[in-house]
């Protein structure tokens, strides 16, 4: 399997948000936006390994501004690890003035996907090669972020968690 590199991953799409996507305040429903970070990471985790990609998990997601109707909102997706079968993805969602066309970033969200064969069992994927320091960090911060789901899922236990105890040891 060829490595990739997360620039090959990114999925981006732009959308303009509608009055069936909002709620009594004319704020986009979060459920919505859920809906669409879930679709755009399917997205970029597909074009890192070319296979059927489930959802696994939503890991994080950050709900910092509210976006109001009208609104035009575009979401990047881009894979930040590639574990054995599945590959972790992150989704920065930004809204545009539409004056000045400037973005700002109102939203985040962590998503892990699994990549599948044709029975649905899971399937290796490529390996990931961060680029830029944003990459780099974002695929550090990676390990440690599964690590403390398994943990927290009772798979794993902390004495086991490597990159998490060197938080504390250092």
């Amino acid at each position: 399997m060829k490595s990739k590199t997360a620039k090959e991953t990114l999925s981006i799409t732009t959308i303009i948000v509608l009055p069936n996507d909002t709620n009594t305040q004319g704020n986009l429903f979060g459920g919505q936006l859920l809906a669409w970070m879930d679709v755009i990471s399917s997205v970029a985790a597909h074009r890192h390994c070319k296979r059927v990609v489930v959802t696994a998990a939503v890991n994080n997601v950050s709900f910092q501004k509210p976006i109001k109707h009208a609104s035009i909102v575009t979401l990047e997706a881009k894979v930040s690890r590639a574990f054995s079968t599945s590959m972790e993805i992150i989704v920065d969602v930004f809204v545009e003035d539409q004056i000045t066309g400037e973005r700002e970033k109102c939203n985040e969200a962590i998503y892990t996907f699994v990549a599948v064969d044709q029975n649905g069992g899971p399937i290796h994927v490529p390996e990931l090669i961060p680029e830029t320091e944003e990459e780099k960090k974002r695929f550090e911060g990676a390990l440690r972020r599964k690590q403390l789901s398994l943990i927290l899922a009772g798979k794993l236990k902390a004495s086991e968690a490597t990159e998490l105890k060197k938080l504390f040891l250092d």
